[in-house]
């Protein structure tokens, strides 16, 4: 099927020509037809399937230039709002209607002079809601109303926020919800929110048979010396290594480039400006290490994966499906490389348990080289011990502590505030 097909309007249909797009995907085929004649729709298709310019046709259908805000998309994260704006603006260039994103970790007062001025805002929930307090958003003429990646929103615990913000909006309006995975909060969102919803669902992108996954059993005081030792020997591409906590994020980056691995690192802890910097500098290479926790797991599109690295395996078996989903897309090979030291074995377990279909090879350790870790750790594997001076990273009180705060900060501001 051609987009000529999808009775899309003239003016939209020569930006998509423009912007390179051929043929529709899947969930674009199945959903913009019914989304063109105003039907609520809940689309499950995973980051990367085309859901932007799915609901985007709908969006440019309904709204008109000049007359105040008039579409509202609903998004996880500062990352994802940003993107869909821009290519919410790419869309529409020929319309010349404007999107903007509001989220918060910036300054407030810029995006209250941009909201008098725009047609659709692309927002995270805690501050949409700021917004909603100061009297500085008007939701009263919303046409359509879009929950991006839905089911990441609700885990993140903004339940209680979305629906504050759709009984906000005019009843009469269109509704789209698209998310990865379709739970019961969402279905029970849908059937107190949505009039007489159709369901559409598009094919997994990653191909389970391009997709090799294995695993080092390592102890903690090896797991960083494996990891560059690996990243030296097969990065091949984009490389993603997933951490749990902020903390850990910054101290991997900080150790593969003292051996001279180029990293960057992004997570909830960074400024606005400094993420989106790091996701444009790893988007834009052709090689290139980013060392993240589960922030750009979901609904950032970054194409040309190669490898995932587990650095740390989540608690979530969930987690582990989006992180593993950012490779093997669109007929690409790509590999997920899981380290497991002790703390990590449940957690494994807990995956095998739930996608047991999945076949995860053990491999045998590789001969590790000597590294420089921080300052004064040198990993010495020829000496039989773990690796680490006494004042090394394995027996150091503080970063045990600190982790721990990290995990409880973190959890924190991933169920009470969209800044995360």
């Amino acid at each position: 099927m051609k987009f000529e097909n999808l009775d899309i309007s003239i003016d939209l249909l020569k930006t998509i020509q423009k912007l390179g797009y051929n043929e529709p995907t899947e969930i674009q085929e199945k959903s913009i037809p019914l989304i063109l004649r105003r039907k609520d729709v809940i689309g499950e298709s995973a980051t990367g399937s085309g859901k932007t310019l799915a609901f985007g046709c709908g969006i440019l259908d309904q709204v008109t230039p000049n007359k105040g805000l008039q579409a509202l998309v609903l998004v996880p994260t500062r990352e994802l709002a940003e993107q869909v704006k821009e290519s919410l603006n790419s869309f529409s260039e020929r319309r010349k209607i404007k999107a903007i994103a509001v989220y918060g970790g910036v300054a407030i007062n810029p995006q209250m002079t941009a909201l008098k001025r725009t047609e659709v805002v692309v927002a995270t929930p805690g501050r949409l809601l700021d917004h909603m307090k100061q009297r500085t958003v008007n939701l009263t003429g919303i046409k359509i109303l879009v929950l991006d990646e839905a089911d990441r929103m609700l885990d993140m615990g903004f339940i209680k926020y979305v629906e504050r913000i759709i009984q906000s909006c005019p009843r009469k309006r269109q509704t789209l919800f698209f998310s990865a995975t379709i739970s019961s909060e969402i279905k029970n969102l849908a059937d107190k929110y949505m009039q007489n919803p159709i369901r559409v669902s598009a094919k997994k992108l990653v191909d389970p048979s391009k997709l090799k996954q294995i695993y080092f059993n390592a102890s903690r005081g090896l797991k960083l010396p494996l990891l560059v030792s690996l990243l030296k020997n097969e990065r091949t591409g984009l490389v993603m290594v997933f951490c749990n906590t902020r903390f850990n994020t910054d101290f991997v980056v900080k150790n593969l480039r003292l051996n001279e691995v180029d990293a960057l690192a992004i997570h909830g802890g960074l400024t606005q400006s400094k993420r989106s910097k790091m996701m444009s500098s790893f988007s834009n290479s052709k090689i290139g290490v980013l060392v993240c926790t589960d922030v750009a797991s979901r609904g950032l599109h970054i194409e040309n994966v190669s490898h995932i690295y587990n650095y740390e395996i989540p608690k979530d078996s969930k987690d582990y499906i989006h992180r593993i989903g950012r490779t093997a897309r669109a007929g690409e090979s790509g590999k997920v490389i899981n380290l497991l030291s002790e703390q990590d074995h449940d957690n494994f377990a807990r995956v095998r348990r739930d996608y047991s279909s999945f076949n995860i090879e053990k491999v045998d350790m590789p001969k590790l080289d000597r590294i420089v870790i921080s300052k004064r750790e040198i990993f010495r594997p020829s000496n039989g011990s773990n690796g680490f001076h006494k004042n090394g990273f394995s027996k150091n009180r503080f970063h045990k502590n600190k982790n721990k705060r990290d995990d409880r900060r973190d959890n924190f501001r991933r169920n009470h505030d969209s800044r995360w």
